[in-house]
């Protein structure tokens, strides 16, 4: 992210947006200041190409059955010394009878308007606060001709928010690991390895706030994404710009990525290998090793940052490797009989300075990981004018929002979708279901979490407000899971330290773009990292529960087992009340439901997924 002091002459917020509903024209941009486009007005309903889908994404679809709702969206750039732009968007409706100044074009019983703010920082809680305030008070004056208080919050913004460090509680202010913990309890880990996947991940929930919460809080999870990481998330061209551009077509295939399907089927060198890298230019000094950026847009369709020269790779890993060595293999080395313990690292002397491989700002440990890069989308929420992108040749995946359902019903656009309001990930690739298949490992890190974020949950003076258990200790936890496996991946002879993690998920990991990319950059504060799953170690009867637990509770086959049990438990419960009727039939009903149930339990797939169990044990 782009440092933006009090000398920088340009503030954090672009534009104070006023997006309303017209009976004949549809969504459209009714006030912008300053103006969208330097020749108009403000009042002009003119937009930018690039941002042609900003009044869909301000009025979300189905708005109209809900009084307010908020959303967050992203827009591509306008040009190309510039980043993602973040929006932040208020909806309400007023019935029209209410109004003081009835304006000409109000013909319907109720005025549905949105007020957006258009940032260059990702302050997506705090700018929802203050706009909130603002937009009620908007409608509060009955009259959407005084628009002096929306340049007063134009200013008001950049006055408060210019200088502001993307650091601290402000940047996860309204996003909460512990709701989402206490909603999706497993699956979140399940969610998290997913992105790290970069797999075509769809949310879906009603109304909008819901679902960017739900969304945006997974993201939190990964350190340091949301204050560096979506720079270059939102990259993409409207669909006519696509369309016409045949240039993009032909460059496309290179953003497609590798089938799960065919990680089994292809010897694949797995080690992110330097000759995978195209030859850069040379330049003075340092800055021989890359080629400048020249775009920063799926216009390219290979990373500018990522051109390396492979001979300089080489030449590095003999020169360097004989020094490191030594080092490298003493500070990684693992004592079996050293307990582990799951501490968050400590955040003091931590800077961002620009990485030189995956363009983004990135800590000493070479986080975020570039994941939200080339072609890569993740969009907040997508309205149904956008759909398109979903099959967009340039788009190479994405996590992003909808609450239109013909996005949920075209499944065969995505690997998985997310019904927020069920708390269920629906994967159809089967082998993707086995490679996202939690370990034991990974089941203990997530009991531990659900544990914790839940212990206090019955005293209501204790709720919350300790640290374990917290919001920032849920994200010091993912912080160190993903610390120890990146870790975990650096070492020789690394099998057995990554079996924890499921080796599936790690051959499908290490192919993905962001481990190549961080592979190929040297993060020398990984030598203080212990590898190894924080929840490594010998199995125990508690395994063998948390794993029936696991299967019964998300397997398809284990709901039918609950709900046989469930059926089993009424029925003999009504056998006992039956007063005066016949107690045969009752019981020939449980009878019954512990038939089915027992048939269930001694199915074939059922007693295959026992017998893998305790075979890991």
């Amino acid at each position: 992210m782009e440092p933006h002091g009090r000398d920088d002459p340009k503030g954090p917020v672009l534009h104070i947006v006023v997006v309303g509903f017209h009976h004949k024209k549809g969504c459209q941009v009714e006030f912008s200041y300053p103006p969208l486009l330097p020749d108009e007005g403000h009042d002009s309903n003119l937009l930018p190409e690039e941002w042609r889908y900003l009044p869909f994404l301000a009025l979300p679809d189905g708005a109209h059955n809900y009084q307010e709702d908020t959303v967050y969206f992203h827009l591509p750039p306008l040009s190309g010394d510039m980043k993602c732009v973040y929006g932040v968007s208020c909806y309400r409706q007023i019935e029209a009878k209410a109004l003081k100044v009835r304006q000409a074009d109000v013909t319907r019983e109720t005025v549905q308007k949105s007020v957006c703010v258009l940032s260059r920082v990702p302050l997506y809680g705090l700018l929802q606060a203050k706009l909130q305030l603002i937009t009620h008070a908007y409608f509060e004056e009955k009259d959407f001709s005084q628009i002096s208080i929306l340049k007063e919050l134009y200013d008001h913004m950049n006055g408060s928010l210019r200088g502001s460090a993307l650091e601290g509680s402000q940047v996860y202010l309204g996003l909460s690991p512990r709701d989402l913990i206490l909603h999706f309890r497993h699956k979140v880990l399940i969610l998290f390895k997913l992105i790290l996947l970069e797999k075509k991940v769809l949310f879906y929930v009603s109304p909008v706030n819901r679902l960017v919460g739900a969304l945006m809080t997974v993201l939190s999870l990964f350190p340091g994404m949301i204050e560096h990481g979506l720079v270059d998330s939102s990259h993409y061209r409207p669909k006519s710009s696509v369309s016409e551009d045949p240039s993009l077509a032909e460059s496309a295939e290179e953003f497609v990525s590798v089938s799960v399907t065919d990680i089994g089927d292809t010897a694949l060198d797995l080690e992110p290998a330097a000759e995978s890298l195209s030859s850069g230019n040379s330049a003075e000094g340092d800055n021989h090793l890359l080629k400048p950026p020249s775009r920063t847009s799926p216009e390219s369709s290979e990373s500018d940052w990522e051109t390396l020269d492979p001979s300089v790779l080489e030449e590095k890993e003999a020169t360097e490797g004989k020094d490191t060595a030594a080092d490298l293999t003493d500070a990684f080395e693992s004592k079996p009989g050293t307990p582990i313990t799951v501490q968050p690292q400590s955040g003091s002397g931590q800077g961002v300075v620009p990485g030189l491989v995956s363009g983004l700002e990135e800590d000493q440990y070479g986080l975020p990981l570039p994941l939200f890069t080339k072609g890569y989308l993740c969009l907040p929420y997508m309205a149904l004018q956008q759909h398109h992108l979903l099959s967009d040749v340039t788009v190479r995946g994405f996590v992003a929002g909808a609450t239109n359902i013909l996005f949920r019903q075209q499944r065969h656009l995505s690997d998985a979708i997310v019904d927020v309001e069920e708390a269920a990930v629906h994967i159809q690739d089967p082998e993707l279901r086995k490679i996202l298949s939690l370990t034991t490992a990974d089941l203990r890190f997530a009991d531990y979490l659900v544990k914790h974020v839940t212990e206090n949950r019955d005293d209501v003076f204790l709720d919350g407000t300790g640290w374990e258990g917290g919001d920032e200790w849920i994200r010091a936890q993912f912080t160190l899971y993903l610390h120890s496996l990146l870790s975990s991946a650096l070492q020789e002879d690394n099998e057995r330290l990554l079996a924890d993690y499921g080796a599936p998920f790690v051959t499908a990991w290490k192919i993905s773009h962001n481990y190549r990319v961080w592979y190929n950059n040297k993060h020398p504060a990984m030598a203080a990292i212990t590898p190894g799953h924080p929840f490594q170690g010998q199995y125990s009867v508690a395994d063998v529960k948390l794993r029936l637990s696991h299967s019964v509770q998300n397997s398809e086959r284990g709901k039918k087992i609950g709900n046989a049990m469930m059926t089993t438990s009424r029925s003999v419960v009504q056998t006992g009340k039956v007063v005066g009727q016949s107690v045969g039939g009752a019981l020939t009903s449980a009878k019954s439901a512990m038939s089915s149930w027992f048939s269930t339990m001694m199915s074939q797939d059922l007693t295959e997924e026992l017998h893998e169990t305790f075979f890991r044990f």
